[in-house]
């Protein structure tokens, strides 16, 4: 289908709580999974969400099924594209992570989340899938459905002395040297 312009912070379509998918084999939901997987390329994201390019439903892609050059350091995840996904923690174990976002570009910031987690949703196909996951990719879901209720990442920073531009971030020494592809995001906002 196409590349859609991704929404950024201070949008007011991020802010809102997305609608439940009726239909997953609607015409309308087929080329929105179309649109997520193209963008979600051209950005090289570890994740998207509908909301993000402005589209307010509950359908959700990550992974992408090898390196992510936004985060070299994480395991690979098969993309997986969800329909109104429900997750539930896993235990009360939480983790601390640095995140970025395609919606908060140049910028990241220490997030915790629960270190394991349950989904139950809708796949591509309509079919109903559940499956745990722990560790980066259960963050990137997690991150990914908060999209879903109008919540960002700088919304669930563990203080704001961990949010802040990559390259600075960088240059401190607080987070290690990033892909080029982030840099270049961060040079991109900076020029905005």
């Amino acid at each position: 289908m196409a590349v859609k312009e991704i929404l950024r912070m201070g949008n007011p379509q991020l802010r809102k709580v997305s609608n439940v998918v009726d239909d997953a084999s609607d015409e309308l939901i087929i080329s929105l999974i179309k649109d997520l997987q193209d963008t979600v390329k051209a950005h090289q994201g570890a994740g998207l969400a509908a909301p993000q390019i402005g589209v307010p439903l509950r359908v959700v892609l990550f992974g992408g099924g090898g390196p992510n050059p936004r985060y070299p350091e994480a395991p690979s995840i098969p993309q997986t594209l969800l329909i109104n996904p429900v997750l539930t923690p896993i235990g009360s174990d939480l983790e601390d992570g640095w995140e970025g976002c395609l919606s908060v570009p140049g910028l990241r910031g220490k997030v915790s989340r629960w270190s394991r987690i349950h989904y139950r949703a809708l796949n591509e196909d309509g079919f109903e899938v559940e499956h745990c996951l722990e560790g980066f990719p259960a963050r990137v879901i997690q991150h990914e459905c908060d999209h879903l209720d109008g919540v960002l990442f700088p919304d669930r920073l563990v203080d704001s002395a961990s949010f802040g531009f990559t390259g600075e971030l960088e240059t401190a020494g607080i987070i290690e040297k990033l892909s080029s592809a982030e840099q270049k995001a961060s040079q991109q906002s900076r020029a905005d």
